[in-house]
């Protein structure tokens, strides 16, 4: 234990705050073919496996997991909260930070309702985790761009 003396001269070290999601903390640079440092809130993956696990002691059950391999060739398991899903293989799905605490492992979440990861379906609270619209169904994913592609028809006699 350090004297009042020293404390005064030294003083204390601060710590600072480890990052546990490391994989969003870099990117791959294609031209170069180098990893660059950089802090991403999400990043874009590709689904390799859809499985479910177990958790630790005092709880059971069987949660769902993807193995996601990022756009910058990491590859991390990433947890699927909500009741249900629609994921499978090669979907494109947007990963995020944040562990499962009864999971050993994983460190990341999936985002609901982006890219090829629905919503849940008939959610009424919490809606914005989990991708929900209003009414508490998903928004269907038609072919928006191909309804808008069709040209409106022309007015006669103009």
């Amino acid at each position: 234990m350090p004297t009042i003396n020293q404390l005064i001269k030294k003083g204390r070290k601060r710590f600072g705050k480890k990052v546990k999601a490391t994989l969003l903390r870099r990117s791959y640079n294609a031209k170069d073919r180098k990893y660059v440092t950089t802090f991403n809130p999400q990043k874009r993956g590709v689904v390799t496996l859809v499985r479910t696990m177990t958790p630790r002691k005092p709880n059971s059950a069987l949660r769902k997991v993807a193995r996601v391999r990022l756009s910058n060739k990491g590859e991390v398991t990433a947890y699927i909260q909500g009741i249900g899903h629609d994921l499978a293989e090669h979907g494109i799905v947007l990963v995020r930070g944040g562990r499962v605490k009864d999971l050993p492992g994983v460190k990341y979440h999936l985002v609901r309702g982006k890219f090829d990861l629905s919503g849940v379906v008939n959610r009424k609270s919490s809606r914005s985790k989990y991708g929900s619209k209003v009414g508490g169904s998903v928004a269907p994913r038609a072919a928006a761009p191909a309804a808008a592609a069709e040209p409106a028809p022309a007015a006669e006699g103009a």
